[in-house]
């Protein structure tokens, strides 16, 4: 048991924010399905890479700004132009799997029923959300640095003289 408490106080900050990575991952997972649904299904309006790319883009804003907020309010801000250019170029890759999955089910196993499309969409989803969770980390919500202004304390000395150069 005490293995346990100390497991989880050693990963607990990590354990939380894991947690609100998942529950925001989580609203724009149902943006994104739901969007590419509405557009490619229901609507007619686009072929299923355009409806992924337009669902995905909305989902990415809602995550962007819910991650800044909520997941990662804690970390350093490095400016809303720097954190949001990131953001949206490491979505573009994440984008870039997940469009590669529904394509390569679609145009290459030419399975165009709902059911085979959204499966690859779930797939390529999960693929792109591995990559999004570390690369934010990386990259994007900045863990806070020192502050450089403020003083630091001097390592104690042994007692021993330093050399003075003349």
């Amino acid at each position: 048991m005490r293995f346990l408490r100390h497991a989880y106080e050693r990963f607990a900050d990590l354990l939380h924010e894991l947690a609100k990575f998942g529950t925001v991952g989580a609203f724009a997972f149902v943006i994104d399905v739901g969007g590419f649904n509405l557009l490619h299904y229901v609507l007619g309006w686009w072929g299923p890479l355009t409806s992924k790319v337009v669902a995905t883009a909305v989902a990415t804003t809602f995550a962007y700004f819910g991650n800044r907020y909520w997941t990662y309010r804690h970390r350093e801000q490095s400016g809303l132009t720097r954190e949001y250019f990131l953001f949206f170029l490491l979505n573009g890759v994440a984008l870039l799997i997940g469009l590669l999955v529904v394509g390569f089910t679609r145009y290459t196993l030419e399975l165009a029923d709902p059911l085979s499309i959204n499966i690859a969409n779930l797939f390529g989803i999960g693929l792109g959300t591995l990559f999004r969770f570390f690369s934010y980390k990386k990259w994007v919500f900045l863990a806070a640095t020192e502050d450089l202004d403020t003083p630091r304390e001097l390592p104690e000395t042994d007692g021993a003289r330093t050399r003075e150069t003349r």
